[in-house]
């Protein structure tokens, strides 16, 4: 009895008993992420109950939805698809006919209507209809709640003349609208997936969109390599740290001791007068008080308005110069030193001017006249 009890438990734990392998699971042939076209034979009978949906659009398209709008209407009529634009009501509709035969046909008009009014432009919000073509409206609005802090978030998914937002989707292969409190995106499933990273991590302040530009561009570079087809790339992609503002301390209050009794009461104007003796002097006297106390005041303001004024005429001190005796040297002994350095000199000079004298050319150029320098014309004139 104990061996079959154990058995049934077994059976009973025993999950996804029929999740067996299948022969298409494991071949190489088929591609099971690839979106097949749809073919009108697959449902011949086309669609018996009428599905609908309808949404508003701003204002502000009033004149340019009725432009666009013949164009839409001939692009969802290839697939069996009403389009009804009312002005009136500000709505948008779509729905299906007997003529429908892809049953999916419909959400991608709903779709298409959404993005309209979203102001994505009519050519790029047809496309939309494509099989391989999908779309992800992001609202940001509620990630932020600062209005200021939105504004500047919003920017830097844009960047400056809409560089950062050309090279997204460049990098992604979708095509980006940002509008108001949605960014609405256009493309595979694989880029959508990195648009809204992207921009949820912009909005929450996460990551900066300009790191995800360099690691996409670095992704894009290693696909090119079949060997790391098979490996990790997080060796190659950089890690970035936010980096945080140091943060004031906040200093904490030093919480006093509690006790049951009031603070003592403070003294009145009154009591301060009694005190001082002041609540007993008549008017006159309380007014030639005050008036002393205010020519007091205005004696000292004045005088150090004088002081400041006549500090910009004072001259500054000058340099002293450091006395020998500071220096550690004697008066006596740096006469004695100039004393003989005179000496030294004077004999000096004596002896090389004995040396110097020829007497042969001193006799042979004292007949000669003594040579003069010409004055030139200028000298002669301002005489």
């Amino acid at each position: 009895m104990g061996e079959k009890e154990e058995e049934v438990e077994k059976k009973g734990k025993h999950k996804g008993k029929h999740d067996k392998p299948k022969p298409w699971d494991e071949d190489p042939n088929i591609d099971h992420w690839k979106i097949e076209k749809f073919d009108p034979s697959w449902n011949e009978g086309g669609m018996l109950e009428v599905s609908s949906f309808s949404t508003l659009f701003p204002k502000y398209l009033e004149k340019k939805l009725p432009e666009v709008w013949p164009s839409v209407k001939s692009a969802l009529k290839e697939y069996g698809i009403v389009g009804e634009l009312n002005l009136n009501e500000g709505t948008m509709t779509v729905s299906t006919t007997r003529k429908t035969k892809d049953p999916y046909i419909i959400i991608k008009a709903r779709d298409l209507i959404r993005l309209l009014s979203r102001s994505v432009p009519a050519p790029h919000a047809i496309k939309i209809l494509d099989d391989e073509v999908q779309c992800d409206i992001i609202k940001i609005a509620s990630l932020v709640r600062n209005k200021e802090k939105f504004v500047k978030r919003r920017q830097q998914i844009i960047g400056p003349n809409n560089s950062t937002l050309k090279a997204l989707e460049i990098l992604t292969g979708c095509y980006i609208v940002v509008l108001g409190s949605t960014v609405a995106a256009m493309g595979s499933f694989k880029g959508l997936k990195q648009i809204r990273r992207i921009v949820e991590d912009c909005m929450q302040n996460k990551m900066h969109p300009i790191y995800h530009i360099k690691v996409l561009m670095i992704k894009k570079e290693l696909e090119k390599d079949p060997a790391l087809a098979n490996e990790n790339w997080d060796r190659f992609l950089p890690k970035f740290k936010k980096k945080t503002a140091k943060r004031k301390k906040v200093k904490s209050k030093e919480k006093k001791t509690y006790t049951p009794f009031p603070p003592p009461p403070q003294p009145s104007k009154i009591d301060l007068q009694l005190e001082s003796g002041e609540y007993f002097l008549t008017n006159k006297k309380k007014l030639e008080k005050k008036w002393l106390e205010k020519q007091e005041k205005q004696a000292e303001k004045t005088a150090e308005n004088k002081r400041k004024r006549e500090a910009a005429f004072l001259p500054p001190e000058e340099p002293t110069q450091k006395i020998p005796e500071e220096a550690g040297i004697d008066n006596s002994e740096v006469a004695a030193l100039a004393k003989s350095l005179k000496r030294k000199a004077k004999e000096f000079g004596q002896q090389k001017f004995s040396e110097d004298i020829n007497p042969e050319a001193y006799i042979a150029t004292s007949g000669e006249p003594p040579f003069r320098k010409k004055k030139s014309k200028r000298s002669k004139a301002d005489e």
